[in-house]
C-alpha cells in the first residue's frame, strides 16, 4: 500500500510498500492489510501506527481526522501529528506540542470572546437608536 498523511499545511509523510496499518476510530481500533476492501473512517485522537516492509513500525499521534482507503492507496488528512520511533519519545512531543498549542488556543479564545462581545453590544446600541 501507499500512505499519505496530511496536514493542512504539509504532508507529513508519504510512503509505499507499507504492509499494514492501525487506526483509532471512535468504535476502537482497526487494521488496514493490502487486500482490505475500499473504505472510509474517522479518526478520533490517538496512535495511528504503520509499518513498511522490512522496517521497524512508525508511531503517528494524530488529532483527529479522516482515513479513506481506495485501492493501494490510503490518505490520512489530520489537523495535528507528529511521528516517533517509540512511545516514549511521541508521548513526550505530544506533552509539549499539544499543551502549547492548548494556552496559545485559550487566548485566542478570550481574544475572540471579547471582540465577539464588544461587536454584540454596539450592535444592540445600533439596534436601540
Amino acid at each position: 500500500m501507499t500512505l499519505k498523511i496530511l496536514l493542512p499545511f504539509e504532508i507529513l509523510e508519504e510512503r509505499s510498500r507499507v504492509s499494514r496499518i492501525v487506526a483509532e476510530t471512535p468504535s476502537g481500533s482497526f487494521g488496514l492489510l493490502p487486500h482490505r476492501l475500499d473504505c472510509v473512517a474517522a479518526l478520533v485522537p490517538g496512535i495511528l501506527t504503520f509499518q513498511v516492509e522490512g522496517e521497524d513500525e512508525v508511531y503517528v499521534a494524530v488529532d483527529g481526522g479522516v482515513l479513506v482507503k481506495t485501492g493501494a492507496t490510503v490518505l490520512v488528512s489530520v489537523r495535528r501529528a507528529f511521528t516517533g520511533t517509540s512511545l516514549d519519545q511521541l508521548r513526550d512531543r505530544v506533552s509539549q506540542e499539544f499543551l502549547t498549542l492548548d494556552e496559545s488556543e485559550q487566548r485566542a479564545r478570550k481574544v475572540l470572546a471579547r471582540l465577539e462581545s464588544g461587536f454584540l453590544q454596539r450592535l444592540a446600541a445600533v439596534q436601540h437608536e
